[in-house]
């Protein structure tokens, strides 16, 4: 395997903050529903201590505010607290004012329960494209030093798959360091985690983090959530038969997934990877 440090990261929301689940869990109903995030990831930094590995934890500010004691965890834990906005609203569907006012929402409420500065943002359902640019600029007066919210693949939800694949500067004092992509022919193949990483098999996962690492000389960002370790969670009824399978496609096998990739490949935090001493 490469000698490359790559860069573990998760996205710590609940299982009924998913976007494809919107239609179905009103946000009116989220507060009354039993929130599973703490304890799932309690066992996720279990498993990474074990491995002595240190990742990045983009939180939502909605998760921090009422389980305070996880966002303290994974600081003392000597993980990287980043942003993931505070409601899970997709970058998209805001304005720029309400976009500004979630960002720095979050920011405040994260660097105040966890006692450091928080410089990484990553947007729900990676919503920053091609018709919201704008959302760099609101990023960087908020006092974001890095972004990791463009996929650059063609997908239903979203995506831009012409941007650049690697670390960039989209403004100054500000990059973008897009989720992993193999690059085949005009094509650009997700290679970083979430439902592909479930569907895949390991095998075909751990040979394109491995291929960007020695092909193209480049660390990899490696993506999932807390509930994809959480097999017993509750099914949600009445979901169509796509938003089915994506969400609980392999769920009882990603963890054990997950250990495997800890262990073949080196891993660290987004910040101390991409960003200037």
């Amino acid at each position: 395997m490469s000698t490359l440090r790559n860069a573990m990261t998760i996205d710590v929301e609940d299982y009924f903050q998913v976007s494809a689940m919107a239609p179905y869990i009103p946000r009116s109903d989220w507060a009354r529903i039993r929130c599973r995030a703490e304890d799932n990831v309690m066992r996720i930094l279990a498993m990474l201590d074990e491995q002595g590995v240190k990742a990045t934890f983009f939180t939502l500010g909605w998760i921090a505010e009422r389980h305070p004691g996880l966002v303290r965890a994974i600081v003392a834990g000597g993980h990287e607290l980043a942003s993931h906005g505070y409601g899970h609203e997709r970058a998209s569907d805001m304005s720029p004012t309400a976009f500004s006012d979630d960002v720095r929402r979050a920011k405040a409420l994260l660097e105040d329960i966890g006692g450091v500065a928080v410089q990484g943002y990553r947007a729900p359902s990676f919503s920053i494209g091609t018709d919201n640019l704008w959302a760099f600029d609101v990023l960087l007066e908020a006092g974001y030093r890095y972004s990791s919210s463009v996929y650059p693949i063609a997908h239903d939800h979203y995506g831009m798959p012409d941007s650049p694949r690697f670390a960039y500067p989209v403004r100054p004092g500000l990059i973008e360091v897009p989720v992993t992509t193999n690059r085949f022919g005009q094509r650009n193949v997700p290679s970083s985690g979430g439902g592909y990483f479930r569907l895949l098999p390991y095998s075909l996962s751990r040979w394109l983090i491995q291929r960007v690492n020695q092909r193209d000389q480049q660390s990899a960002v490696f993506y999932f959530h807390p509930w994809e370790v959480d097999p017993e969670q509750p099914r949600v009824k009445g979901i169509d038969a796509k938003t089915r399978f994506r969400h609980y496609v392999n769920l009882g096998r990603t963890e054990g997934r997950i250990r495997r990739l800890l262990s073949d490949f080196s891993w660290g935090r987004m910040d101390q990877i991409f960003l200037p001493a």
